[in-house]
């Protein structure tokens, strides 16, 4: 990743930008990281990553919760099948 500060990356933004399609920015002031800029599909990319963890967490605390579960063959005659 590529750090510069806010002072450079307005200075020239429309390299800036065509920089951070290839490779995330973070963008310093006074020495302390404050954004990152980064292409859009690597952002929903992340965002995709993101919501498939929280899923699995939310699947994680449900078993956990209900250890002892319903049998595959309950789940069945309930349903009809």
């Amino acid at each position: 990743m590529t750090e510069i500060s806010i002072s450079d990356f307005r200075a020239d933004l429309a390299e800036s930008l065509r920089r951070a399609r290839k490779n995330p920015i973070r963008i310093t002031n006074h020495g302390e990281a404050q954004v990152v800029v980064l292409d859009a599909s690597t952002y929903e990319k992340m965002l995709n990553n993101l919501e498939e963890l929280e899923d699995i967490e939310a699947f994680d605390e449900a078993i956990a919760e209900n250890a002892s579960g319903i049998p595959w063959d309950q789940v069945k005659k309930d349903l009809g099948f």
